[in-house]
């Protein structure tokens, strides 16, 4: 098992003189776990299209009702075991914890080269890398001469600190000063030549279906943290009859229902047509993750009106899940993805599928 989360650089805290935050210990910790149990099949988690992707979405929502940091996370690891089996890469071994570093955001980025002997290196710095220090793998976007590639590299971070060799994989200190989702850990990482064997082709990452798969999965990860957050407004209208209490549970029961059928139904679609000979994938993964948003707001604001500062201030979990949860669905872009989601239904997609 692994167990070795490096110290990370300028951070303190207040228990035994570890500088290693106290949320990204919980969330690896618990991300570690569940990858452990994912390998050893005392947790299910199958792949996508397989015709058990409810099953799927269950897992990860389950994993997000605790802790939506080692959710994003283990959404991340999942991920990666599913493009690998589907862009014919090399399987996830036992041990190995895997993230999927693909964010593209303005700036510098990360660029793929031959190296001296004729394999791949990358150099650059990649943003928002998730679960940094105790990913011993990932796969990574990077721009090469002919194409964005996607490309598996060993990130050597957590040997590091076992007193292995520096990696070519370094966190850049002070790159994530999150609260919200704190425990995701995604600073942006400098990599200096690293080794990195390409999987799939130019732009395969993006265009094989299983990309809009993905991101019904992390919505099923929203899905669970609204959930999580919605818990503390339950409790309270057990407790007590309230007509005011009793209806804001009831408009957040209305939206958790929906949410939860929207990912039922889209596991069932995913498992009819995995392919995507249909062309709905990226349609229906705009409308899933759309609307679970929106949930996810509306359940923000219901449970806020209804419990008031008292749990904010006195219970920790839930004002940990609130704020990841406000931070998490912002990888939901708004009106930009409505935009899109509107031009689909309009006009078809642009490239006539």
């Amino acid at each position: 098992m692994h167990d070795a989360i490096p110290l990370a650089t300028g951070v303190e805290t207040s228990d035994g003189g570890d500088p290693t935050p106290l949320a990204v210990r919980r969330a690896a910790d618990r991300f570690i776990r569940f990858v452990d149990a994912v390998t050893a099949g005392t947790v299910e988690a199958p792949l996508p299209g397989g015709g058990r992707t409810a099953t799927r979405f269950d897992a990860l929502s389950a994993v997000a009702g605790d802790d939506l940091c080692a959710a994003r996370l283990a959404e991340g690891h999942l991920d990666a075991v599913a493009i690998l089996a589907e862009l014919d890469g090399d399987p996830v071994a036992p041990g190995q914890y895997w993230g999927v570093w693909a964010a593209e955001p303005p700036g510098s980025g990360l660029t793929a080269t031959r190296g001296p002997e004729g394999g791949w290196v990358l150099n650059g710095l990649k943003r928002y890398c998730s679960g940094a220090h105790t990913c011993t793998h990932a796969l990574v976007t990077a721009t090469a001469e002919d194409g964005r590639r996607l490309f598996a590299v060993r990130t050597g971070i957590p040997e590091a600190r076992a007193g292995g060799a520096t990696p070519g994989c370094s966190p850049v200190p002070g790159t994530w000063q999150a609260i919200g989702m704190a425990g995701s850990d995604s600073p942006d990482l400098r990599f200096t030549d690293v080794p990195a064997t390409p999987v799939g082709g130019v732009e395969a990452y993006l265009r094989r279906p299983g990309f809009h798969h993905g991101g019904v999965g992390v919505a099923a990860c929203w899905y669970g943290g609204a959930r999580a957050v919605a818990r503390v407004l339950f409790t309270r209208a057990e407790q007590r009859a309230d007509p005011f209490t009793d209806a804001r549970a009831g408009a957040v029961d209305l939206r958790l229902y929906t949410a939860g059928t929207v990912l039922r139904r889209a596991a069932e679609e995913i498992d009819l047509d995995p392919l995507d000979k249909a062309g709905a994938a990226g349609l229906r993964a705009l409308r899933v993750r759309a609307l679970v948003a929106e949930v996810c707001s509306e359940v923000l604001d219901h449970v806020g009106r209804a419990t008031g500062a008292g749990p904010l201030c006195h219970d920790e979990r839930h004002a940990r899940a609130v704020t990841d949860l406000g931070v998490y669905v912002r990888q939901h872009h708004a009106e930009r993805d409505l935009a899109a989601l509107g031009g689909l239904v309009a006009r078809g997609p642009e490239d006539g599928r």
